[in-house]
């Protein structure tokens, strides 16, 4: 079965609404199930996916399989600091290398590279403000508004880092559950390549939202409940 995701009414012909950001069962923190993001997906209006797993491809590409010209192939990558996503890609990064191995090995798939959450402290591994500035000139663009952060100032702070840089602005939900999907999203010309991808960014439109504290609480639930069962 393939999922014919909508497109809004009120959007041009060639616009979409992306999602660059979320998760599925693939996750260690997420059960959402590829079948019901898509379906929630066309519910919402939502027709561009990126599916970033932590360290896995597996539910982008099962997704691909389903709707293929919707999806986006592209994985959250936990370097030994923090977190990159990468967009367009060809096969899955391990966890846990060291950040410039990570950045060349993506660059030969060439992906579009961008920067998780940079100045979230409330997220797993660290970036050091010293390798974000060394790291600048490798990246395409900045996750400027996560919609799972704690606090708009962190936010803020990822928006100054690529306003400083040159980088251009992605947005994501960071959803692991089928209710904070799409609370982040840019309208935009439609991409099917890194290159679109980039001449598409220059006429985005956010709309967003923060997702509130308590949806972390899901992400918990999970892994618990993939331990018990």
């Amino acid at each position: 079965m393939r999922y014919n995701l909508r497109v809004m009414n009120d959007f041009k012909n060639n616009f979409v609404r992306a999602e660059f950001h979320c998760h599925t069962i693939y996750s260690p923190d997420s059960l959402v199930k590829v079948k019901d993001l898509l379906m929630a997906c066309e519910k919402k209006g939502i027709t561009k996916i990126a599916i970033t797993d932590h360290g896995s491809m597996g539910g982008a590409f099962e997704a691909k399989a389903l709707a293929p010209e919707r999806i986006v192939l592209a994985e959250e990558i936990e370097t030994t600091e923090g977190e990159l996503l990468a967009y367009f890609m060809t096969e899955a990064i391990p966890q846990g290398l060291e950040v410039m191995e990570v950045i060349e090995r993506l660059k030969d798939q060439g992906a579009y590279i961008s920067v998780a959450h940079p100045f979230d402290p409330y997220r797993g591994n660290q970036w050091f403000p010293e390798t974000l500035e060394a790291i600048a000139p490798h990246l395409d663009g900045v996750e400027a508004f996560n919609a799972r952060c704690w606090k708009q100032s962190f936010n803020d702070l990822a928006y100054a880092y690529a306003m400083k840089h040159e980088l251009q602005i992605l947005v994501g939900s960071d959803s692991h559950s089928l209710h904070e999907l799409g609370t982040a999203t840019l309208t935009m010309p439609d991409f099917n390549s890194a290159d679109e991808l980039r001449e598409a960014l220059k006429q985005a439109e956010f709309s967003g939202e923060l997702s509130g504290a308590w949806v972390r609480v899901l992400s918990t639930y999970a892994k618990f409940a993939k331990k018990l069962f």
